[in-house]
């Protein structure tokens, strides 16, 4: 193990575990289910841009993204910059319209958004279940990567890395719930800002300028820097799949889109908009470039996911790569904890009092309930990340894809289209997540496009054409329990 590495990685968490403590003094006096699941919806803009923000980014952005740059080139930095516009869609569809009507409903979780406008409890029961399915797969990805994270730049052993990593982020999470996430990922995103800067100008430096590091990369192979990539996969098709997994269909995310419902007010908002989208341009760049550049420095690396810690060990100093190190672990944590929240509310919120609505009365019977089902799948998860492929962005796009088939066309026909009623947006979620898990179980790629296009795009008709055999919904004003 390198001391020098670890040191400033546990000051580093042990700052997180105070801002947990500080929550949940916090969470001890006001309402449970709101405060626990939303922070009472008093977020101002920069914390809305940060959470939002590093709720998106995550172990895919700073482990998988830049190690894809690596083995593909400088094509797929531009690819990653499709994701700019990812913030301005969530806030600007959602964002205003879904926090009112949050608000009318008294939602505290998606699901009771959905359930408020289309009044089915099938619909609520079938929507939890492909978001447990679909949250396992995506939050295994993060701990992989942050367990690759502490064995490649810290010696630590990636099942006792994984062990320290999961834990970490299960006990602060269920400790100090929504209002912990979001304080930690406005922290977080500070650090990951700082981090991507110190790591490309390092990169470049090592590198011996920028001109000398592209000329590397072009004498390893010209295609790394083409526009189409190593072996040619910027494709039309590829980059147009790519888009609306990462960028147009992030508004149909629920850990994503419950960040709507919980700030404080317009002016928030705008402000959350601008900064998150500042914010999300940077980040983007700068770790997708910097994995490029780092084939200039260390060009035959078996495992490209392990090209950022690889790179951080090889041209930082120790100490300051252990302060870098805790840039890519707040990304992961930051994803992580807002996932295993959504999972809670999920189980808690969702089905738990949709079963046994009495017990909504009973808060200290509830609080003990969402923090150890928060603990519980934050072990069960270190168990699905044991063994792990070699290359997790695809494990989780598919998992991206799988929430978009379920629940995009839902949640934005239900705000803007008055007539949308439960029959449609059945057929839609049914529809939408069958076909995308055929297709990307058998890895059908229709007309080279990912499953994610074909699955919307017949998600959509089946929700236009089922929602001809019912009456509008209206919707009330009650939550589900």
């Amino acid at each position: 193990m390198q001391t020098e590495v670890i040191v400033p990685l546990v000051g580093y968490l042990l700052l997180v575990f105070l801002l947990s403590a500080y929550a949940y003094r916090k969470r001890e006096k006001g309402q449970f289910l709101n405060e626990y699941f939303l922070g009472n919806r008093s977020m101002g803009g920069f914390v809305l841009a940060m959470t939002i923000t590093a709720t998106y980014v995550s172990a895919s952005s700073f482990i998988g993204g830049p190690g894809a740059a690596y083995k593909y080139g400088i094509g797929w930095v531009l690819l990653s910059m499709i994701q700019l516009p990812a913030i301005w869609l969530s806030l600007g569809v959602l964002g205003k319209k879904f926090a009112i009507l949050a608000r009318r409903y008294n939602a505290v979780t998606l699901n009771d958004m959905l359930y408020a406008r289309y009044q089915s409890r099938f619909l609520v029961w079938f929507a939890s279940l492909s978001l447990l399915v679909a949250f396992v797969g995506a939050m295994t990805v993060q701990f992989i990567g942050g367990a690759r994270l502490l064995e490649t730049a810290a010696g630590i052993p990636y099942e006792f890395g994984l062990l320290i990593f999961g834990i970490s982020i299960a006990l602060y999470t269920a400790i100090g719930g929504f209002r912990a996430s979001v304080l930690n990922d406005a922290l977080q995103g500070l650090v990951m800002l700082l981090g991507t800067f110190i790591l490309l100008f390092a990169i470049i430096y090592k590198a011996g300028g920028l001109d000398i590091a592209i000329q590397k990369l072009n004498a390893i192979d010209p295609a790394l820097t083409s526009p189409h990539g190593a072996d040619g996969i910027l494709t039309g098709p590829f980059m147009a799949s790519f888009w609306v997994l990462v960028c147009f269909g992030v508004i149909g995310l629920p850990h994503t889109a419950v960040r709507c419902i919980s700030y404080k007010d317009s002016k928030a908002m705008h402000r959350g908009i601008i900064i998150g989208t500042i914010v999300m341009a940077l980040l983007m760049f700068g770790m997708h470039f910097a994995g490029a550049l780092g084939r200039a420095i260390i060009p035959d690396l078996t495992v490209p996911d392990q090209v950022i810690p690889t790179l951080m060990v090889d041209v930082l100093p120790p100490f300051a790569a252990g302060i870098f190190l805790a840039a890519p672990m707040a990304a992961i944590m930051s994803t992580i904890n807002a996932q295993l929240l959504q999972s809670s509310a999920t189980l808690v919120k969702d089905l738990y009092l949709n079963l046994a609505p009495h017990a909504i009365n009973n808060e200290k019977r509830i609080a003990r309930l969402s923090s150890l089902s928060t603990l519980i799948l934050g072990i069960l998860l270190l168990f699905a990340a044991w063994n792990p492929p070699s290359m997790i962005i695809w494990l989780n796009l598919l998992a991206f894809g799988g929430l978009q088939a379920v629940f995009l066309w839902p949640l934005v026909l239900g705000l803007y289209w008055n007539k949308a009623n439960r029959y449609g947006a059945i057929a839609g979620m049914i529809t939408g997540a069958t076909l995308y898990a055929t297709l990307a179980t058998f890895n059908i790629q229709i007309a080279g496009f990912h499953p994610i296009i074909p699955a919307l795009l017949l998600s959509l008709v089946a929700f236009l054409v089922a929602n001809r055999f019912g009456e509008q919904t209206l919707p009330q004003s009650a939550p589900l329990q």
